[in-house]
């Protein structure tokens, strides 16, 4: 049998090939719409492609990329890396110190810089041990102290619109991603071009997102974060429409966008989805009409939010759990036939988890000891996983691989979960998060459901807190979107579902919740927050 190496060159030639008349659409900083086509970003592409070789990049080099999601930060997904070199997608807000330090382990040779980030990247500069040239992703500089420097369009300027890729092998580095930092120092993830092209594929199973010829996929997902999800490969890969919506992520320029293209697959964090559901409420007249899946990730939304997204936007809300390490994707919702067969609450319930393991995913659940734990729904362990996509080293991580890898080169996820006996994964925590009281395990993630799931509150996170007596309680932060609702009020909402100790010690009612540099709620300032002012909770007998 005759083969070939699985490379992401082989998306560009697909979409090309087949595909080339069907768009990328883009908006830009002023609002106006920049539309072109997949055949048209394979010359723009060949040209990135002209323009590394004649800098000087060597194969395997790496290029940073600081951007958000528009079509030249595309083909900075495929220029470099189709070419044999490599690109590091680089989340702008990171503090500066950890900018630094992955600026200089990566040693990208060049950085590719949004106007709205020079700024930012002036703060470092001076650090920054091998970055050899600038480049501004627009038609012209703006004023800065970055030297050398040129505009994107400029450095692509005049070279050659046809491209003789080269045979690459299929473990080769295509890209290099560092994780939020949330518990640390970023780690940095290697994607791998079969790795990637395994993961896209799976994207387009039935099972899993269906995305097909005849979507229109929009990543509101940051295109730094593990490569956008995905999806932009997904899109290419598959020939469907592609809409990059740029820096324009509220809500409102979001439902233009989903009405405008007629989006039919829309990726986000919840609190997209959430602050959607309050511009929207009950009366949608007609937007949102397009979609008929919305694809959630980093934290698990509320069964109200899965109810409203059916019944009144008539487009379901479909949960997706990885990480970075996992290109992201490992679980997802979906419906068994056996599912279907239950009670609706039933199966709401089932919704509420992460889902069934994609098609190529290996799940497994360990206790404290190791050992495997039962399929019940109840037994709760950390979460091990096998994937060809998944990792198996941090880039320069010695301590790091240690740790976090089994003898038979299972990762451990550093999440807490269950597996039911219809074989769905519910993630109740992360091991940093979930809260030990009394030897006695709460989930932060199933109060905060609760909590969210009150009509008086617009959003709520909860933390655990040292105890005199108890070594940990449960602490919630809670929005109001009621001025009226009281502490007794939440009380009692969660009393009808979970036992009194498991409620929160403390309820603090603030103006906002803290987000981290990938939207999910910022759990670890909360808590240095918390010991500030705080500190630890008395035991009041």
């Amino acid at each position: 049998m005759h083969t070939y190496d699985l490379t992401i060159t082989t998306f560009l030639e697909r979409a090309t090939d087949l595909f080339g008349h069907k768009e990328i659409v883009t908006k830009l900083p002023d609002g106006d719409l920049h539309r072109y086509t997949y055949a048209d970003a394979h010359e723009r592409i060949a040209q990135l492609a002209h323009a590394l070789d004649d800098f000087g990049l060597d194969a395997g080099d790496r290029v940073a990329a600081m951007a958000v999601n528009h079509y030249r930060h595309y083909e900075l997904y495929f220029g470099p890396s189709c070419s044999g070199r490599s690109v590091h997608t680089v989340n702008h807000r990171l503090p500066d110190e950890h900018l630094v330090h992955l600026f200089n382990e990566a040693e990208d040779r060049l950085a590719f810089v949004d106007p709205q980030f020079v700024e930012t990247v002036e703060g470092v500069a001076d650090e920054l041990e091998t970055v050899e040239q600038y480049v501004i992703l627009d038609d012209e500089v703006p004023e800065t102290s970055l030297d050398p420097v040129v505009d994107y369009e400029s450095f692509i300027a005049g070279y050659d619109t046809a491209y003789d890729w080269p045979a690459l092998g299929e473990d080769t580095e295509c890209g290099l991603c560092y994780t939020s930092g949330t518990t640390g120092l970023p780690k940095g993830v290697q994607y791998y071009h079969r790795k990637v092209f395994l993961h896209t594929l799976m994207h387009g199973h039935t099972d899993v997102f269906a995305v097909g010829e005849g979507d229109t996929v929009m990543p509101v997902v940051p295109m730094f974060h593990v490569n956008g999800w995905g999806f932009p490969y997904t899109a290419t890969f598959y020939g469907s429409k592609l809409v990059l919506p740029g820096q324009h992520t509220d809500v409102a320029s979001v439902a233009e966008l989903v009405d405008e293209e007629a989006v039919t697959c829309a990726a986000a964090v919840p609190t997209v989805w959430i602050d959607m559901e309050k511009r929207l409420g009950d009366d949608p007249e007609g937007v949102l009409d397009s979609l008929d899946r919305v694809l959630i990730g980093g934290s698990s939304p509320p069964e109200s939010l899965i109810r409203k997204y059916d019944d009144v936007y008539e487009a379901p809300i479909y949960q997706g759990y990885g990480m970075t390490e996992a290109s992201p994707h490992l679980v997802n919702t979906m419906m068994t036939t056996e599912a279907k067969s239950l009670p609706e609450d039933e199966q709401y319930d089932l919704r509420m988890k992460a889902g069934i393991p994609a098609p190529g995913v290996e799940i497994e659940i360990h206790d404290e000891s190791g050992d495997p734990v039962p399929h019940d729904g109840e037994s709760r362990g950390e979460i091990y996983a096998r994937a060809p996509w998944l990792i198996d080293e941090y880039y320069e991580r010695p301590e790091a691989n240690e740790e976090s890898f089994t003898e038979d080169g299972r990762f451990k996820t550093g999440d807490i979960g269950t597996i039911d006996e219809y074989g769905y994964l519910d993630v109740v925590d992360r091991v940093d998060d979930i809260i030990k009281s009394g030897g006695e395990w709460i989930s932060s993630i199933e109060l905060e459901n609760e909590i969210m799931g009150h009509d008086g509150v617009e959003e709520a996170t909860v933390i655990s807190a040292d105890h005199e007596k108890w070594q940990e309680r449960p602490v919630a932060y809670v929005v109001r979107n009621d001025d009226s609702l009281a502490e007794e009020d939440l009380r009692d909402h969660l009393l009808e579902r979970f036992p009194k100790w498991w409620l929160p010690d403390l309820f603090v009612f603030v103006e906002n919740v803290p987000r981290t540099t990938t939207g999910k709620f910022d759990k670890k300032r909360l808590r240095e927050d918390f010991d500030d002012e705080f500190g630890t909770l008395p035991h009041e007998g």
